[in-house]
């Protein structure tokens, strides 16, 4: 047993004590020998008066040398030293931000639990469990017992009426228009008397002057499609325009100022809580349930429109609008009825109004996305690159226009002023040419806009082939763009030459233009 407890101790001695103890020790050692001054003054002293001149200057270089070692690794250490501490701030910051967020998140858990209480407080008002519909129909079906007692509620003047509609907006515009009276349409007035008198309104009661060409444009885009874009520089009155147009016909526009968080349907229509048992409506969908009771022009102004990507919450609009029987303009709001419903609901559906057209306005920078051909073919793109300049109106009078009204002016256009056979025949050569050296067609829809807007702006006071000028250069051309100029360029000076063969020097002119500024691209 001694041997054992004497060979522990032997054996742990020589590592620990001698070993590791000895290295602790010499490290010790070394450190103290590397920082011993009096040392060091004491070895020079004792060689002085064996040193030459020469060597006492190298004796100076060494000490320097020296010095500097050592002051390097102080410099070192405290450097380490710094790095450490940094790091076990940035160590303690994380744990106490994750310590703050636990606590955050345990407060978010709180608030939302006061706010299903609140909730459930407001449903229990209504003699509701949360989830339950006021008029969920009875298995003989007829309506529930809890459509009764709401009834009976309604009856004593314990509730309001807007307790029980879902669509608390919409049926506010039911009991608004019981005591509606249509005003007296003016039925007489003609395409360019409407241009003349909305220039002369603008100027004159807005201080908003704008060229006659530009309202000619785009009362006749009101004839080919329901969406119109005002694209151009800022400053120049995208939206202004649209927004006096309202204001033209005693009927203010709804401006639904387009957000980056857009992506669906519900921005434009809103959606139906399940918990509330309520639709969220928007401005929007109350102005098209409005107009469809009404025959006024009704505008909605899509701000900024491509802040959003346009194809996500316009997606639905631009597919229905697209149907060629109106009856077929049809969108789905809630899957089921229930009594109380708005009027011009039908199975949860409403149908869209035939009088209200959407006005986008986009910028083209950084902070916004690029309209697709897809919006771009189903749009009229209007280009408001300058600003009107002043002039004397005389002040004039707002105008009662009927959508019939106009729409029977637009037909009428079609027939008198309809697309000579010879410009036909020439855009169907013109259509060979580009499919030949670009590789890009007209398409049956671009054809059908042509045939529907060139009638409406001869009818406004232009001429044939700038109508068609316009079309080419904003529906054809423009899709250039989207192709590789380098690659190109030459045949771009091809189609102005044929332009000019085709359709004379003079004529084509926005289309020339258009051609000659992507050249300079290149």
């Amino acid at each position: 047993m001694g041997a054992i407890v004497k060979f522990m101790g032997d054996f742990l001695e020589q590592f620990f004590v001698k070993g590791v103890w000895g290295i602790l020790k010499g490290i010790g050692l070394g450190i103290a020998n590397i920082f011993n001054i009096p040392r060091y003054i004491t070895i020079f002293k004792g060689y002085m008066s064996e040193l030459g001149a020469g060597g006492i200057v190298l004796a100076v270089l060494a000490i320097i040398l020296v010095l500097a070692v050592l002051a390097g690794i102080v410099f070192l250490l405290v450097l380490l030293f710094r790095k450490y501490v940094r790091f076990r701030k940035t160590v303690v910051d994380q744990e106490e931000l994750l310590n703050e967020v636990a606590t955050l998140n345990r407060e978010v858990i709180k608030l939302t639990l006061e706010k299903e209480k609140i909730l459930a407080m407001k449903v229990s008002q209504l003699g509701l469990r949360p989830g339950e519909s006021p008029y969920l129909e009875a298995p003989d079906g007829s309506a529930g017992a809890e459509a009764g007692e709401a009834e009976e509620g309604a009856e004593d003047g314990d509730m309001l009426d807007e307790d029980y509609s879902r669509f608390y907006k919409l049926t506010q515009v039911d009991l608004a228009i019981e005591s509606y009276q249509p005003p007296e349409y003016n039925n007489e007035i003609t395409l360019p008397e409407i241009i003349d008198m909305f220039r002369n309104f603008a100027a004159s009661r807005m201080g908003l002057y704008y060229e006659p060409n530009i309202i000619r444009l785009f009362i006749s885009a009101l004839s080919t499609t329901r969406l119109i874009i005002l694209q151009g520089i800022s400053g120049t009155g995208k939206t202004s325009l649209p927004y006096a147009f309202g204001k033209f016909l005693k009927n203010d526009a709804t401006i639904a100022s387009v957000q980056p968080s857009w992506r669906d349907r519900t921005e434009l229509f809103g959606y139906f809580n399940e918990f509330t048992k309520r639709f969220n409506e928007t401005e929007v969908l109350k102005k098209m349930y409005e107009a469809t009771y009404k025959e006024d022009i009704f505008v909605t102004i899509l701000d900024e429109m491509n802040i959003a990507r346009v194809e996500y919450y316009f997606a639905e609009l631009l597919s229905i609008l697209e149907m060629p029987s109106r009856d077929e303009w049809v969108v789905s709001l809630v899957p089921s009825v229930w009594p109380t419903d708005p009027k011009h609901l039908f199975d949860g559906k409403l149908k869209l109004p035939e009088n209200m057209w959407y006005i986008g306005t986009i910028n083209n920078d950084d902070s916004t996305f690029a309209v697709t051909d897809k919006v771009y073919d189903r749009a009229i793109p209007i280009d408001i690159n300058t600003k009107g300049k002043y002039f004397e109106a005389p002040w004039t009078d707002h105008l009662n226009l009927s959508y019939k009204h106009l729409e029977e002016m637009f037909r009428e256009a079609k027939i008198k002023h309809k697309v000579s056979e010879e410009s036909l025949r020439k855009l169907a050569e013109l259509d060979d040419y580009v499919i030949e050296h670009f590789r890009l067609a007209f398409g049956n829809r671009i054809v059908k806009q042509l045939e529907e807007f060139v009638p409406a702006f001869v009818a406004c006071g232009g001429t044939e082939i700038d109508g068609l000028d316009f079309i080419l250069c904003h529906k054809i051309l423009r899709k250039f763009e989207a192709l590789n100029l380098s690659f190109i360029r030459d045949e771009i000076g091809g189609l102005i030459t044929y332009l000019n063969k085709h359709f004379g020097k003079s004529n084509m002119k926005e289309s020339k233009e258009y051609l000659e500024r992507l050249q300079k691209l290149i």
